[in-house]
């Protein structure tokens, strides 16, 4: 019984620590984006641990090197994209889901663009960071136009990666100032010129 006793009141002992470890990931991961934006990719580990409220023990402890940081940062936000669609798709209409998911995207890829010379530092480069996000991003924009189609508000021929090459061209032209603006009316158009014909 006294077995039974002890392992019982171990397990709320557990929770609590992962329960706050991954609250400590989490504002780190945050603090890191905004300090990789704002300063690069020489940003200063310590005043993010420091920004994040951990210590430097807990900040190696989640991350031991920096790049495993700037890929935990840039792999939480594709998990968020992916969730996005989820969320989307459990909230709105088909048509409607897809296109904030697509707008969502036109953020996603300005983020990108800005923080992308901190992935390019990585060891080896970016290319296999970037190689494992491309399953989820596709995966999330098939669910979302194979939804839309089956509702009949896209004509049953569209391709989702056609629409997700679209967008991604975008990275390729953020150099001028109303780049996002003129994204967001590429949405627009795309959904427009995918809906069944009278």
């Amino acid at each position: 019984m006294a077995a039974k006793t002890s392992k019982s009141t171990d397990f709320p002992a557990d929770r609590k620590p992962r329960a706050d470890a991954q609250r400590n990931r989490e504002r780190i991961l945050e603090t890191a984006k905004k300090e990789f934006t704002r300063s690069g990719a020489n940003a200063s580990l310590e005043e993010i641990g420091r920004q994040a409220g951990v210590g430097p023990g807990t900040m190696y402890r989640h991350f031991p090197t920096r790049d495993a940081l700037i890929e935990a940062v840039y792999r939480t936000e594709v998990q968020k994209l992916a969730a996005a669609a989820r969320q989307f798709s459990e909230a709105m209409a088909p048509l409607e889901a897809l296109r904030a998911w697509m707008l969502l995207f036109i953020d996603h890829v300005a983020a990108k663009q800005i923080i992308a010379p901190v992935f390019n530092s990585l060891a080896g480069g970016a290319a296999k960071l970037y190689e494992g996000s491309r399953g989820q991003i596709s995966g999330a924009m098939e669910a979302l136009v194979r939804r839309a189609i089956k509702s009949g508000e896209l004509r049953k021929e569209i391709e989702p990666f056609d629409l997700l090459r679209a967008l991604i061209g975008l990275a390729h032209v953020t150099s001028s100032a109303d780049w996002k603006e003129s994204g967001r009316r590429l949405v627009d158009i795309l959904i427009a010129g995918s809906r069944p014909t009278a």
